[in-house]
């Protein structure tokens, strides 16, 4: 899955440091990142680093975020600049990432997109609206007006897995560009316990009962801000689908045979495919 980078680690601890030539620069434009192919491979990817950039951005020593470490290097959120300052780079579609290769780079692009979002977000105080600063010991913006503290939003939900015998509940997005299977979904409410959120989301989405729910694996998922967490269930009663046209365009249920073989870095793929090849 996206996270999976073994044999590099990834460090999330909040120990700052100032960056060298060698420090990983992540730009971004809305949902763009700034990246460059590899000639002999497209697929492959590359992030700029301060040193290519020193003598075209003063002041870009001073003017930056530190976001995590992979392994040895570092990697920082400068201000958007002119793609043109990096010939041979560009701003991407972050979903570029979800097939690029090294892996470890593509989880770095989406989780500092993740970051880069929050920081945006939170420039002014959401309480009294005066400008917010960086904490120095913590990953957190604070306001020095009205003491409010802010931390990293992370978005609670489920996939969720129903099975019914030899057949898995499968379903289609409705008015998404990703057309291929998935699985039921959803973000936890305010006062919900996650094995709650799993039977409402069937509930809701198709107008099944579910029983025997069972914790299966979780993923960070920066696209959407989202820890997910993946459960298995099984169909109790009747399996009439009662469908949602308002959040899926079809739900059906396919057997084992008739499940496609795909990969993909989601949670979603990976369960699909646990429980074709069971």
């Amino acid at each position: 899955m996206l996270q999976d980078i073994q044999p590099h680690v990834y460090h999330n601890e909040y120990k700052p440091a100032a960056p060298d030539g060698e420090g990983i620069i992540l730009a971004y434009k809305e949902r763009k990142v700034l990246l460059r192919s590899e000639a002999e491979d497209s697929t492959r990817i590359l992030y700029p680093q301060f040193k290519e950039l020193a003598d075209k951005i003063p002041g870009i020593y001073e003017n930056y975020t530190y976001l995590f470490t992979i392994d040895e290097c570092h990697y920082y959120l400068i201000p958007e600049f002119d793609e043109a300052l990096l010939p041979g780079y560009s701003y991407t579609e972050i979903s570029r990432l979800r097939t690029a290769l090294p892996m470890y780079r593509a989880f770095a692009g989406v989780t500092g997109l993740q970051l880069h979002n929050w920081y945006d977000d939170r420039r002014y105080c959401g309480h009294c609206g005066h400008p917010m600063k960086h904490g120095e010991k913590e990953r957190m913006m604070y306001c020095e007006s009205c003491n409010n503290i802010e931390y990293p939003k992370i978005c609670p939900a489920v996939i969720v897995g129903v099975t019914n015998g030899n057949r898995l509940l499968v379903s289609k997005y409705a008015g998404r560009e990703y057309k291929r299977y998935a699985l039921i979904a959803g973000f936890n409410e305010i006062g919900e316990s996650i094995e709650d959120t799993v039977r409402r989301e069937v509930m809701e989405e198709v107008g099944l009962h579910v029983k025997n729910i069972r914790f299966y694996k979780s993923q960070p998922w920066p696209f959407s801000d989202t820890l997910l967490m993946g459960f298995w269930c099984e169909l109790d009663g009747d399996d009439t689908i009662t469908l949602d046209e308002n959040e899926l365009s079809m739900a059906a249920w396919v057997t084992k045979e008739e499940l496609p073989a795909e990969t993909d870095i989601s949670l979603t793929r990976e369960m699909i495919n646990v429980f074709r090849l069971s």
